[in-house]
């Protein structure tokens, strides 16, 4: 008989209900001549799995019975916390009493804290085919100092613009070749009565994130990030200051008084279709889709404009994050099974169809049309998201400048200049150019 996952939202609490102690702690499990687990477990072990996806609890309750069903001798209790509150509710649970046995890691820099404090069991050569992942998005679970894997890599997010097929097909516009092409397809939604790109300023998280989209290829995407590594340009280069002009060159075309609309605002607008055009990453997808089935999705990558480095579009993407141990944890052996089990194709198939995420897992397809299109676009033309990939090690963090210094911009505190500017100063705190 199945066990069904407990599924636990929560923003605030950090207490968690008394955990089961259970035999065995071993997750090898016999198997019946079907391939099925031979018995169920009177008391199974309960293992408890942190996340900062809310929204994705319902899928996860799903992905998580199917280890059950195979391993009844656990039970996966999976809580999710509210994405800007995630961090400090890990930090302090991993250095208390009560943290997860498993925890969805951040990547990169923000992985960086966690390691240097001996929260995070090593996982280096103890999970079979994590040799087999991509290096670049392995990259996000490793020690920057030590080298070491802390984590699973469970998704690659793609940053592209989302639109609305039959908005486009009313108003008679055709997906954006051009930069002139995009700009008329604004003006021509705007007249229109239509939201052109649905931009939620208030939560700063998602203003990189946007400048990103619309300004990696007119930077240089991979080429200005070597440059910045080696020190032969900075954020104060000309064409990274355009990047960010780019953003209030299209604040008209954005909600009014963009800075008061939230993301979860910008959202709806896309959703209940009152906006053509939603640039964000491709873990908006399985959102957009469950909350209007009838939504009719596509993507395209942002144009080049006039004065780009680049003379092609691109996709800039990162690793999310990654599945990890806590060290704390006395249920180590059979934490390191269900973390082995998040490197399987099985698990990670189940997160391309129930979450519609891009699993790095080797093998796994992507069959959802939209998906395949994102992936497409993607690997013809990849870009680092560069402010999270290399500028979130130190504080303050280049995601954070970033925001704070495109919601001064939509306000007309600053110029673009004075953007680059702060950001140049604030990484130099902490970041030397290697050569």
């Amino acid at each position: 008989m199945n066990i069904r996952s407990k599924v636990a939202v929560t923003a605030l609490a950090l207490t968690l209900l008394p955990l089961s102690a259970c035999a065995p702690g071993s997750g090898s499990t016999p198997e019946s001549a079907d391939g099925s687990a031979a018995a169920d477990c009177a008391s199974p072990e309960t293992l408890s799995v942190w996340s900062w996806r809310p929204e994705d609890a319902e899928a996860y309750a799903k992905i998580f019975d199917v280890y059950e069903e195979k391993n009844p001798c656990v039970q996966v209790d999976f809580q999710a916390f509210k994405s800007t509150e995630y961090n400090q509710i890990l930090s302090t649970g991993l250095t208390g009493s009560d943290g997860p046995d498993v925890a969805q890691l951040r990547a990169y820099g923000q992985l960086q804290p966690l390691i240097a404090g001996g929260n995070l069991t090593d996982l280096s050569g103890n999970v079979p085919g994590l040799e087999e992942f991509d290096p670049t998005v392995l990259e996000g679970a490793k020690g920057k100092e030590d080298g070491k894997v802390y984590g699973v890599p469970f998704a690659t997010q793609v940053m592209q613009v989302f639109y609305n097929k039959a908005i486009f097909k009313e108003q008679g516009i055709e997906v954006p070749e051009t930069w002139d092409d995009f700009m008329a397809a604004n003006d021509k939604l705007q007249k229109a009565g239509i939201t052109p790109l649905s931009v939620g300023g208030k939560d700063a998280w998602m203003m990189p994130f946007i400048q990103d989209i619309f300004g990696s290829a007119h930077y240089g995407g991979e080429s200005f990030r070597q440059d910045v590594q080696e020190g032969t340009k900075d954020f104060t280069d000309a064409t990274y200051v355009e990047s960010i002009q780019t953003l209030k060159d299209l604040q008209g075309y954005m909600p009014q008084d963009v800075v008061g609309v939230s993301y979860a605002d910008s959202q709806i607008l896309f959703v209940n279709e009152q906006a053509a055009m939603f640039p964000g990453g491709s873990f908006e997808l399985g959102f957009f889709q469950k909350q209007n089935p009838d939504l009719d999705l596509g993507v395209f990558q942002v144009p080049v404009k006039e004065g780009s480095v680049l003379d092609t579009p691109v996709s800039p993407a990162y690793a999310d994050g990654s599945w990890g141990i806590n060290a704390a944890s006395d249920k180590q052996e059979a934490s390191l099974e269900l973390v082995q089990w998040m490197a399987s194709r099985e698990f990670g198939q189940l997160v391309a169809d129930e979450l519609k995420q891009f699993s790095p897992v080797p093998g796994v397809t992507f069959d959802d049309p939209v998906m395949s299109d994102i992936w497409s676009l993607y690997q013809e033309n990849p870009a680092p998201y560069l402010m999270l990939v290399d500028f979130r090690y130190g504080q303050p963090l280049g995601t954070e400048l970033m925001g704070t210094g495109v919601q001064e911009l939509f306000l007309g505190d600053k110029e673009a200049n004075e953007v680059g500017g702060d950001i140049q100063e604030g990484v130099s705190q902490w970041f030397t150019p290697s050569s």
